[in-house]
């Protein structure tokens, strides 16, 4: 996936649940769900990483949008 558009579509077409991931700017489920993987710009690129118990906690940075999407797509099994 080369950007969070098309990873959303993909993750939803997989069949992954909803509350299951966050995507800054495209997918942000309201309200927060307890536990899930995230996507989002930080660090002076694209963070990815695992919310658990009301904190952020990165697991990687990438240089570019298309390697943060790949990451997540890898994270949820997809």
């Amino acid at each position: 996936m080369s950007d969070r558009r098309a990873l959303e579509r993909a993750l939803r077409e997989a069949g992954v649940p909803a509350t299951h991931y966050r995507i800054e700017g495209v997918h942000e489920p309201a309200p927060t769900p307890t536990d899930f993987v995230y996507l989002r710009t930080g660090h002076g690129g694209w963070e990815t990483g695992v919310y658990e118990r009301g904190a952020y906690e990165p697991i990687a940075v990438h240089p570019t949008e298309a390697a943060a999407c790949a990451h997540l797509r890898a994270l949820l099994g997809v």
